[in-house]
């Protein structure tokens, strides 16, 4: 593996490049991803959280990155692959998630329920 992998600025890029990357693809790539990501409502109350000027800046670049390298279209497992495409996304968020999570409010996640459709007693059905 090269040394520029790791200079690649669509990985670590800038924070405002990462920000404009994931406000350009990330609804493209939800809809996409639909169904195969069981925690789709905290992927994007994290995209919320990310978004919100509100939230400390080191929670702000963790989430970035990782919901930077979900919309990419090129990753270590192609998301085209049927079954197991987006099992690297998977991982990568759920590892931002869980470090992050405490940041992640009430508001961000009622946002995510909005956007996703999802009203609050289906929510509480499904847990």
């Amino acid at each position: 593996m090269s040394d520029r992998h790791y200079a690649d600025p669509e990985i670590i890029g800038p924070e405002k490049g990462r920000e404009e990357r994931v406000r350009k693809g990330f609804w493209r790539t939800v809809a996409k991803a639909a169904g195969r990501i069981p925690f789709m409502d905290e992927v994007v109350a994290a995209y919320f959280c990310a978004l919100d000027p509100a939230t400390p800046l080191r929670v702000r670049a963790i989430l970035l990155a990782a919901l930077a390298y979900f919309v990419m279209p090129f990753d270590v497992v192609p998301d085209m692959l049927l079954g197991i495409g987006f099992t690297d996304d998977l991982t990568v968020l759920a590892a931002a998630i869980a470090s992050v999570r405490s940041s992640m409010t009430d508001s961000h996640r009622a946002a995510a329920r909005t956007a996703l459709g999802i009203d609050g007693d289906r929510q509480r059905e499904s847990q």
